[in-house]
């Protein structure tokens, strides 16, 4: 008995190296691409790319982990925060072609050297809520009463109010995916089960210009109920759908209108897709290789190419960048591991088993930022740039590794290993007034919200 308590002990402590080591590797990223001097962080490693500004906001969440974890000095972190809350807060919002934002909300994507509109991208509402998130993050973080932290506070208390959701309405209910000044709003809005209830949250409570409880209801009201291997589901097949929110929201025990009537809640939903994603990979139904228990992570994710080849005998499509999901695809055999080891806080029990053979299986990019942003065991053509080869069920494979590391990858690398480890993104916003308010306007009651819930399937494993 004494033996299998130390074994256990030696395990935990194994995965905590382990957990600690991919983190701060992960984290890596931003210490290398944020301009000190704006806050902007490019979107990849690839050589030519813009800012992002949702890769801004997992930036401003993960520089107080950096700061705890001893990574980053306190006023380090403080002044890159300082830096992207200022460039934010004095942006031109005039809708230009070459301006950064409009209503409150900014461009998809910026030039790095001048902060202005890359690519003719849209004005993304998305990508906002995704900067907001850490926005008011950084608020709840920085609390002291220095000047600077003052300054942090009132900065991200201007950019939030600004916003303008019900311009972003365009006459409806729900939300529209983006505005362009050339074309107007986008035709799409946020409908469908997505990663838009931190949108809707932040909607919900905005001090300003506040959406009425009518555009999250129109938003669930589109969901998406399925049974998939005896599981049933709020479906989304990509497995970042069912994370980025969670990264800001603690959604465990509680329920809004939806949920209870399902008797569930989306911390539950999200741990059974999680589990859903492990058992397409045990069945293969295309035999990809590589596929098993402890191999999996079908997300939004780079590829190896855009088009058809052989493989197995038959035609097989692969993809370069594309939202693959599970079980109803896209899938061309291309894993993401970030995309397993976000899920950490819904299923541990599975995802560090996974991340023990990744380590094995693929081991570490030479980048020196944790594992690849993504691979394909069953890519045919070894000419291609970025293949690696390992060892499959004993056999040589080679396979096709992403060249590039991606900012929204690495961010909830950082963020949700934290919240597994400490609770920290996930305790200091609860005490976040518009995240309260949003989800109680929302119609979320129970557990720490305050109000009881008819059950609570959330309990973390």
């Amino acid at each position: 008995m004494v033996t299998g308590r130390r074994d256990t002990a030696r395990m935990a402590d194994d995965d905590d190296a382990m957990l600690d080591d991919l983190q701060r590797k992960a984290f890596r990223y931003f210490e290398r691409h944020t301009s000190p001097k704006t806050g902007l962080v490019l979107d990849s490693t690839q050589p030519g790319q813009p800012a992002s500004i949702a890769a801004v906001g997992f930036a401003l969440s993960c520089y107080p982990i950096a700061v705890e974890r001893g990574w980053m000095l306190y006023h380090d972190a403080r002044a890159l925060t300082l830096a992207a809350l200022r460039f934010f807060d004095n942006a031109d919002q005039s809708g230009a072609r070459n301006g950064v934002g409009h209503k409150g909300f900014f461009y998809h994507f910026l030039k790095p050297d001048t902060g202005t509109r890359a690519w003719n991208c849209e004005l993304s509402t998305i990508d906002t809520a995704l900067l907001l998130a850490g926005v008011l993050h950084a608020a709840q973080y920085f609390a002291g009463d220095g000047a600077d932290e003052r300054e942090v506070r009132a900065r991200a208390q201007s950019i939030y109010a600004r916003v303008d959701w019900r311009w972003a309405q365009n006459g409806g209910d729900a939300v529209a995916l983006g505005w362009k000044p050339e074309t107007g709003f986008l035709v799409n809005r946020w409908l469908g089960y997505n990663e838009a209830m931190i949108l809707y949250v932040l909607a919900l409570a905005a001090p300003e210009f506040s959406v009425a409880p009518a555009a999250y209801d129109t938003w669930t009201s589109t969901f998406n109920w399925k049974r998939i291997y005896g599981r049933n589901v709020l479906y989304a097949g990509p497995l970042f759908i069912h994370q980025f929110s969670h990264i800001w929201l603690d959604l465990a025990g509680l329920q809004d209108r939806f949920m209870a009537g399902k008797k569930t809640d989306y911390f539950a939903n999200s741990r059974e897709m999680t589990h859903v994603q492990r058992q397409y990979a045990m069945r293969n139904p295309r035999s990809f290789v590589g596929y098993d228990k402890n191999c999996w992570g079908f997300t939004a994710s780079d590829g190896p190419a855009n088009g058809t080849v052989k493989f197995h005998e038959h035609d097989q499509t692969f993809y370069d960048y594309i939202a693959r999901g599970a079980p109803f695809g896209p899938d061309d055999g291309t894993i993401s591991p970030w995309a397993a080891i976000a899920s950490l806080p819904f299923a541990p029990e599975i995802v560090l088993d996974e991340i023990r053979h990744l380590e094995t299986l693929i081991g570490h990019s030479p980048a020196g930022y944790g594992f690849h942003a993504s691979f394909n065991l069953s890519w045919p053509e070894e000419s291609t740039t970025g293949v690696m080869c390992t060892m499959v069920d004993g056999k040589k494979v080679c396979a096709w590794v992403s060249p590039w590391h991606f900012a929204l990858n690495q961010g909830p690398i950082v963020l949700m290993i934290e919240n597994y480890r400490s609770r920290m993104v996930w305790n200091q916003m609860r005490e976040c007034p518009p995240i309260k308010l949003g989800l109680q306007r929302a119609g979320f009651h129970g557990e720490w919200l305050g109000m009881p819930s008819d059950t609570a399937p959330g309990t973390r494993a």
